[in-house]
């Protein structure tokens, strides 16, 4: 299978996050075009091509699009998630840094097929430089009349906003993310109502990821057929596959849904030299991972569900023999436990606890009943937790107690860990030595 460059096409041009650049790679083409068409025939194209929400859960665009209601003559928004922040993942920020203006395109186009005259974008506070050139190509948009008033002639209005948020992974969750965005503390609402009745400022409000609003310039310009032929059945078009870790070659591989590992290590001059592949994430820190076993997996939605996983952000992290998978899994659960707003107990107290105990098992302290312990701990969080931040804490503990339990043994039994973290780094580095804390004695009565 090879690669399809659609949102990276202009990537490797110079000054590629320039207007000029992206009009004379045949940028604005889907917006000329779709201001010609009815709103609702850009829903239905939408629809036809299977394209499905490119955030994680995969829910397809144009039905999400045609949930808000009938006009009633008031304000509807589209709200745009550019609050990337899980470990591994990193297609959205690539994205808007090297070629901003496919999002906005995009954002143009839904918008006036959702009859939205405002739309938002809602960036991470950290990522400076992206929010910067962002600014500036909404800056170059307007200037160009693809934003604005009357745009290209059509009597179609539209301002957008970008919006810095202040660094909270809970506001990748679309209803945090809409609190967060009125200026309230980001915490999850409960639903319904679903933002597509009650969203942004209690109006109807569609959410989507950047990846899913800069792929519709194409379906629109091309048609939904060009889209719909690539991937697979159910998993239709293209998307960014983010390999890192132990690759010969990281980086951003935009390639038909159903590609393989295999086939992308194959094109990323596979697992660093001398070495093997031991695990690796399909789609982010977030989801059960993988062995060598699922190399051959397609990567749509339904194989990788089948196999036990989620495709989610479709962020490959590489991890070989030489990486302690009690190591990693605790290193991810840290930052569960740290970004969890604490609106709920079972996630509030559950990422803390489990956090303890893989310390201990680390810190070389870990006791029999530990593995129970864990997977105990992670039975009252999965399914339990008020949004899917405490299912997404679990999922790397639990799938790697399935496929690495003799290696979490191995560390009880040993009093230590077996493996020397300096010989998975890929540069000179001084591990720090980890203390179980305070609490991390608890036995199994202590949660």
């Amino acid at each position: 299978m090879s690669l399809t460059p659609v949102l990276t096409d202009t990537w490797d041009k110079d000054r590629s996050w320039r207007l000029a650049t992206y009009e004379s790679n045949g940028g604005y083409a889907g917006l000329k075009k779709a201001l010609t068409m009815e709103p609702g025939a850009l829903v239905q194209a939408v629809k036809d091509s299977g394209l499905r929400g490119r955030g994680g859960a995969g829910f397809p665009t144009g039905m999400k699009w045609g949930f808000l209601p009938p006009p009633d003559g008031g304000p509807r928004y589209l709200v745009v998630n550019a609050d990337e922040s899980e470990p591994g993942t990193c297609k959205d920020i690539p994205l808007m840094l090297a070629s901003p203006q496919h999002l906005i395109e995009g954002v143009a186009i839904t918008s006036f097929a959702i009859g939205c005259d405002h739309a938002f974008i809602y960036v991470r506070g950290e990522v400076l430089h992206v929010y910067r050139r962002l600014l500036n190509a909404v800056d170059e948009a307007y200037k160009a009349g693809y934003l604005g008033k009357n745009i290209q002639g059509s009597g179609f209005d539209l301002d957008v906003t970008v919006h810095a948020g202040a660094g909270a992974y809970i506001c990748g969750e679309e209803t945090a993310l809409l609190d967060s965005l009125e200026g309230l503390r980001g915490q999850p609402r409960l639903k319904p109502p679903f933002p597509a009745v009650a969203g942004l400022y209690a109006r109807p409000t569609v959410v989507n990821n950047v990846e899913s609003i800069a792929s519709v310039p194409a379906i629109i310009a091309k048609g939904a057929d060009w889209f719909s032929s690539m991937g697979t059945e159910k998993s239709q078009g293209h998307g960014l596959f983010s390999l890192s870790g132990h690759v010969t070659t990281p980086g951003q591989y935009e390639a038909p849904l159903g590609i393989t590992l295999r086939e992308l290590l194959d094109l990323s001059g596979g697992v660093r030299a001398g070495h093997e592949l031991k695990f690796w994430t399909p789609g982010g820190s977030s989801t059960p991972i993988f062995t060598a076993d699922h190399l051959d997996t397609p990567l749509d939605y339904e194989s990788v569900g089948a196999a036990g996983s989620m495709l989610g952000t479709r962020a490959l992290q590489i991890f070989d023999e030489t990486v302690c998978v009690v190591r990693a899994v605790s290193r991810w659960t840290d930052f569960y436990a740290h970004e969890s707003c604490g609106k709920c107990t079972p996630c509030r107290e559950g990422t803390y606890w489990l956090k303890q105990v893989l310390h201990r098992i680390e810190a070389g302290e870990g006791q029999d009943g530990d593995l129970e312990l864990l997977l105990d701990l992670c039975d009252n969080i999965l399914g339990k937790a008020f949004c899917a931040l405490g299912d997404g804490a679990v999922s790397p503990i639990t799938s790697s107690i399935q496929h690495f339990r003799d290696e979490y043994q191995a560390h009880i039994d040993g009093h230590g860990c077996p493996f020397d973290p300096s010989a998975s780094a890929l540069f000179p580095y001084t591990p720090k030595t980890r203390t179980p804390g305070a609490l991390a004695g608890a036995g199994a009565g202590g949660h």
